[in-house]
């Protein structure tokens, strides 16, 4: 079945990095639009950033210059690198798939989506 894990979350002081992981299973995820989200406790689940199967990648405002998003299809896996993390980062991160992503958002909605891994930033 179709399945999407992630990890590499974990505790990290301010300044610091971490880089998380998503492997797909049950299906190429190099051929869907992949994206990267992040909900903390009662708010929404949002966009952080998001790459084609053109390797076309969009970033949201807040971590542009500091989070980079990549894909391995020898691993059929993505990445997310983040440095400078600040405590407004703190959340919960969750990797999804979608058939296509254009300027305006996935094309069918973000069918897929793993279990989430915690990134938590100190002071």
């Amino acid at each position: 079945q179709v399945e999407l894990v992630e990890s590499g979350g974990g505790s990290v002081q301010a300044g610091g990095s971490l880089r998380l992981s998503c492997t797909a299973s049950g299906f190429t995820a190099t051929t869907y639009c992949m994206g990267w989200f992040r909900q903390a406790p009662g708010k929404g689940r949002d966009v952080v950033a998001s790459i084609d199967r053109t390797g076309r990648i969009r970033y949201a405002d807040s971590v542009k210059g500091r989070f980079t998003i990549s894909k391995d299809s020898a691993k059929n896996s993505m990445y997310l690198h983040m440095n400078s993390l600040n405590p407004e980062d703190t959340d919960m991160y969750y990797c999804a798939a979608a058939m296509l992503c254009s300027a305006a958002g996935p094309v069918g909605g973000w069918r897929y989506w793993g279990q989430g891994t915690q990134v938590t930033v100190s002071s």
